[in-house]
């Protein structure tokens, strides 16, 4: 049997979750460990992320994702290797997601061997969540097929993955790299050499900002949860953020800003030059055709009602839309 095209390397929770996602998807993948171990250690890593995996799936047939019977031949799809393997596994990959500890020196080793073993057009890519794309692309043999990859966990259920690309990153590499994870399933999204990414760079300000209303004594964590699940979170499960700002309008952003950089702090609310700019030459959203996006031709009562369409699906999830009064209360 032909060795698989995907290899995740680093047999750690991050690699286990990439594992799943192709297996569940149908294809074979390679669960590769670079760290050269026992005998015994090996059996028991292995041992461990088996059973990791196989935990994951049961966990996801009991909420209906999957039938039951189904486990054993998706968990069959991964393939565990350990360091004497890397060779022929390497050799043979297409696609390669380097997963080992967040340490420099780690990924240096760790890509410059994927580099050497892997044949000249395989991707390689990195889940690192802290380290820059620019910093490790010098690590690796032909630098224009490396991107940094980021995975939201778990893996396996969240559908976006951050493409992280750096200057000499190829095009069609980019391009064929869409296409692989599209093919089980994923909505990539591409962003340059920055750190936070797109989501955790957003997810950090809102975060800190509810911890410090906690510490304010503002709301207890409770009403601050319960407010952003069922106001913010459904709004933006609806409405993307930037989405968000062109459908009320960039001029209630612009105000709201210099509202709170005035009342709470000036640093972390003052808004950003391209929203002023966008006052100033009229592009407020949807209300002037205009902002963010487009909206001329677009048909703006069909894209409304979708709106509401989304909101109201969420609000049904989540069961809080209730039916209308069938008489009038005294």
């Amino acid at each position: 049997m032909s060795r698989p095209r995907f290899v995740a390397v680093g047999a750690g929770r991050m690699g286990r979750g990439i594992a799943i996602s192709f297996a569940y998807a149908g294809h074979r993948i390679a669960l590769l460990d670079l760290r050269t171990r026992s005998t015994q250690a090996w059996q028991d890593l292995r041992a461990q992320a088996s059973a990791e995996v196989e935990a994951a799936l049961r966990g996801l047939a009991r909420l209906g994702a999957l039938d039951e019977s189904l486990i054993p031949q998706i968990a069959q799809r991964i393939e565990y290797v350990d360091a004497a393997g890397a060779p022929e596994t390497l050799g043979a990959a297409e696609l390669v997601f380097e997963g080992v500890p967040e340490t420099l020196e780690a990924k240096r080793e760790a890509l410059e061997q994927i580099g050497r073993l892997c044949p000249d057009e395989a991707i390689i890519t990195s889940t690192t969540s802290s380290i820059l794309v620019t910093q490790l692309a010098p690590l690796v043999r032909r630098p224009e097929r490396f991107l940094n990859m980021h995975w939201l966990n778990p893996a396996y259920v969240i559908p976006v993955v951050e493409l992280s690309t750096h200057d000499g990153t190829d095009a069609g590499v980019l391009a064929r790299t869409r296409a692989l994870m599209e093919g089980i399933g994923k909505l990539p999204v591409v962003c340059g050499p920055a750190p936070g990414y797109i989501v955790p760079r957003l997810q950090a300000l809102v975060m800190n900002e509810a911890a410090r209303m906690v510490e304010e004594g503002i709301a207890t964590a409770e009403e601050i949860d319960k407010a952003t699940r069922y106001g913010m979170g459904l709004r933006f499960a609806a409405l993307g953020v930037v989405e968000f700002i062109d459908f009320g309008g960039c001029d209630i952003l612009y105000h709201a800003s210099r509202e709170m950089a005035g009342s709470v702090d000036a640093a972390r609310y003052q808004a950003p030059a391209i929203v002023a700019q966008m006052m100033e030459q009229g592009r407020l959203g949807l209300k002037t055709g205009s902002g963010f996006y487009s909206y001329e031709g677009r048909d703006l009562p069909a894209y409304r009602e979708d709106v509401l369409s989304r909101t109201l699906g969420m609000l049904r999830h989540a069961g809080l839309w209730q039916p209308p009064a069938r008489q009038t209360l005294p």
